[in-house]
């Protein structure tokens, strides 16, 4: 029977064909720590114990589907986001780590306040609402998505850590119904914006399995979510309410001229910790 430690080689063997040594390292780390069930301290101090067949022939299965390209996040039916560990699979796309970074400039900026009304739009897992939920003090707060698979993820991961979120299903391009004109406090949104162009630049894990619904816009209409996003912002935020946008790198300045003509002020653009403008926040 082979031990914890022999496991791991094996995993990170098979992995290293098809992914840099340090991600397969990663990857076979994570797939053992899953399938045991046990930290990654836990598994260091028993790396001579036994994993029994049956644990062996789970980590087999999900090997394949990594091999095939398939995301660890969508293998393992698992994402970690801001302290929370949410579901995820193909319905919705995976959280990033630029998205964290939104999540924590929105908490830092309204760590202090009381009764927030929040609105975030293309909620997909529910990732942004379901965070700002858990670590700000807010009255209520929406999670508007279009797609009905995404939903269900979305409030499967409410349901898990009991997050009083309305969900709203439907499209953002149509009128919102139930949110009182000028009642939010904050509106967040991580829309569709890589560029259909930029699909040859991406990894067939992405491409292959994630949502192009939550991923492309036209390259002719690159901005056409934030256009709407905005003009929805200043009918329903507050007078003083703040917009936070994550973006597509090449357009800090196109949303950020769009939002001045909108009226917003206050307007910043925030460099991601790759040092890539990733954020874009402004106040009504």
């Amino acid at each position: 029977m082979a031990t914890v430690q022999q496991t791991l080689n094996d995993l990170r063997k098979a992995l290293s064909a098809i992914y840099p040594e340090p991600e397969a390292d990663a990857m076979a780390r994570q797939v053992v720590e899953h399938v045991l069930q046990k930290s990654r301290v836990a598994l260091s101090l028993e790396r001579e114990a036994e994993v029994n067949e049956a644990k062996r022939e789970v980590m087999a299965r999900l090997l394949q589907r990594l091999l095939q390209h398939e995301p660890l996040q969508y293998v393992l039916g698992v994402a970690h986001f801001y302290g929370l560990e949410l579901q995820v699979d193909e319905r919705v796309l995976i959280p990033r780590p630029e998205t964290e970074e939104l999540v924590d400039l929105v908490v830092k900026d309204h760590r202090v306040q009381q009764h927030l009304h929040v609105l975030d739009i293309c909620a997909g897992s529910g990732c942004i609402p379901l965070a700002l939920a858990a670590n700000l003090n807010t009255s209520k707060v929406y999670g508007l998505e279009l797609s009905e698979g995404a939903l269900e993820v979305a409030r499967a991961n409410a349901a898990k850590y009991n997050l009083p979120v309305e969900w709203l299903h439907q499209d953002v391009f149509e009128d919102i119904p139930g949110i009182a004109p000028h009642s939010l406090d904050i509106i967040t949104s991580n829309p569709p914006y890589v560029l259909e162009q930029e699909k040859e630049q991406m990894r067939a894990n992405v491409l292959q399995y994630e949502p192009h619904l939550a991923l492309f816009v036209p390259d002719e209409d690159a901005l056409k979510y934030y256009k709407r996003i905005t003009d929805v912002a200043a009918i329903l935020l507050k007078r003083g309410g703040k917009l936070y946008f994550e973006i597509n790198e090449q357009y800090g300045g196109g949303v950020k001229e769009l939002l001045q003509k909108a009226g917003f002020s206050n307007i910043k653009v925030v460099q991601d910790l790759f040092g890539k403008d990733r954020i874009v926040r402004a106040l009504l």
